[in-house]
């Protein structure tokens, strides 16, 4: 059978603009993300998937696949909200994703001071809704108090500690210009902007996007996706469409 070349140079043209299509989506709109710890329980599970917004805080070079350096600096900026989960890329390395929950903007002074969260001098309210549970601490099981804090703009969320309160206290992080400082939920098993050599303060340019929803979810610990036979057990079906607090 003999291929007509002009079939052929169609479908090589419908599959390079589908491919411009999906970058340009990926780029500017909606990127998916998939999460490989715990450092964000209750909020986040290993093994969600969720979509983050690219144009919630405008346009860096980290917008683009693999990070050309395309832009000098962020376009269209729209400022972050206390409290916004977000992705965004590592400043030791440039490269790596991560994502935390926005806590202290430019300018903000941050501490920790006996296991409690302090803004600007101010504590962070925090209520205890959980005596006793247990989540996942990388390969570990770890019991942990739940709490409902809430921030200065009125952003409440969950976050878990250690019965015994691992981080007890910090000097006092001061957010620098045009910087931010973020925290995992989890709170004594994150890397976070605590750890000032591997992660430390953000700059706006860093920032990916912003967590929106998660679209899917499934407990590798249960089986694998691939294993159709636990789907009804592997799948968390109650999580499916969860917007992200």
């Amino acid at each position: 059978m003999k291929l007509d070349k002009d079939f052929i140079s169609e479908n090589i043209k419908t599959l390079f603009y589908a491919l411009v299509i999906a970058v340009v989506i990926r780029s500017l709109i909606i990127q998916p993300f998939y999460i490989p710890s715990s450092s964000m329980e209750p909020t986040l599970l290993v093994g969600d998937r969720l979509f983050v917004t690219k144009y919630s805080y405008g346009y860096s070079k980290h917008s683009l696949p693999f990070s050309p350096p395309i832009l000098n600096k962020r376009i269209f900026f729209n400022s972050p909200d206390r409290g916004d989960v977000v992705v965004f890329k590592t400043p030791a390395d440039n490269r790596t994703d991560y994502i935390k929950r926005l806590i202290g903007l430019p300018g903000d002074k941050v501490q920790f001071i006996d296991a409690n969260l302090y803004l600007n001098n101010s504590e962070i309210l925090k209520s205890k809704i959980k005596n006793k549970l247990k989540i996942n601490c990388g390969n570990r099981s770890i019991d942990v108090f739940r709490f409902e804090e809430k921030l200065p703009n009125g952003k409440k969320f969950h976050t878990v500690y250690l019965k015994d309160y691992t981080y007890q206290n910090s000097d006092v992080f001061e957010v620098p210009k045009n910087h931010y400082f973020f925290l995992g939920d989890n709170r004594d098993c994150s890397k976070d902007s605590r750890f000032l050599s591997s992660v430390g303060y953000v700059h706006k340019d860093n920032l990916v996007g912003k967590a929106q929803f998660i679209f899917f979810s499934s407990d590798r610990k249960v089986g694998s996706i691939f294993a159709f036979w636990k789907w009804h057990k592997s799948i968390r079906f109650n999580r499916t469409f969860e917007r992200i607090n």
